[in-house]
């Protein structure tokens, strides 16, 4: 990243400070994964009952507004070097973009593998190979200058380096406010759910379902389950347990059984 800024000052190149400034986001990007893994970890207390776990979720949040911040003004450089095209150093440029591409190789290689299980990784992932990408323009600009003296390519691939990350970014910024707004988790169909409840033997009706992310890989669902007979409930409880870990993968559930007379004194309540 230090050399990319460099080297994006010594040649006036747009392309690699903005392969430079991704690069900057990633570096805070991972230092705040880092800082959600360390408190991830950390026991749960009587005021924080789940821990915090949904550090990462506010991590991977602050990466994507970050990154969305940055790109406008990638695009407001850019369309200053429209109208005032610099000289651009070819040569150079080159250079330190190859260094680039070989850093964000590595680091993608690196990342890969948690990419998949947690949303924090994933931020961090698409930023770096966003990042690849923009190195890969970079080149290809530095090249166009160098052959042909065309300096506005360098603007042209700077700006095309922030197009290019915004629907990424969009997509991780809609899922960590989904999860914050304890959205259902989109693998999960709770009218699926709901008639897989009500099909098991003696459950009458379901109401008060909730289904939820608390953080990547760990979901959870409550409800309540109105049966004929109270005799049968752990029987049911069983039952509504099982289905929901081999059906929905749900381990993490909380379940009320009542009869009818505890609705309705339930409703009273509420009323």
């Amino acid at each position: 990243m230090a050399v990319e800024v460099i080297g994006g000052l010594w040649t006036g190149s747009l392309a690699l400070l903005a392969d430079a400034a991704h690069m900057l986001t990633d570096a805070g990007g991972l230092a705040l994964a880092l800082i959600a893994i360390r408190f991830a970890e950390r026991p749960a207390t009587p005021q924080k009952t789940y821990g915090y776990v949904r550090m990462e979720v506010l991590s991977a949040l602050t990466n994507a507004v970050v990154l969305l911040l940055l790109t406008v003004y990638i695009f407001y450089e850019a369309y200053k070097r429209f109208l005032n095209p610099p000289e651009i150093l070819g040569g150079p440029m080159l250079a330190v973009a190859v260094v680039g591409l070989a850093v964000n190789l590595i680091s993608m290689k690196l990342l890969s593998a948690g990419s998949s299980e947690s949303l924090n990784v994933k931020g961090a992932y698409f930023e770096v190979l966003s990042d690849m990408l923009g190195s890969l323009g970079v080149i290809v600009a530095a090249g166009v200058v160098m052959l042909t003296g065309w300096t506005l390519a360098d603007p042209i691939i700077g700006a095309g380096i922030g197009l290019f990350i915004i629907p990424r970014t969009w997509i991780l910024l809609k899922q960590a406010i989904h999860i914050l707004m304890e959205g259902t988790p989109p693998e999960v169909d709770v009218a699926s759910l709901e008639r897989k409840l009500l099909d098991i033997p003696g459950v009458t009706a379901v109401h008060d379902l909730h289904v939820w992310t608390i953080t990547s890989g760990i979901d959870a669902m409550s409800c309540h389950l109105v049966v004929a007979d109270m005799a049968q409930a752990r029987t049911t409880l069983l039952s509504a347990n099982e289905a929901m870990k081999t059906s929905f993968g749900l381990t993490h559930t909380t379940i009320q059984i009542e009869d009818r007379i505890l609705r309705e004194a339930e409703g009273e309540l509420r009323l």
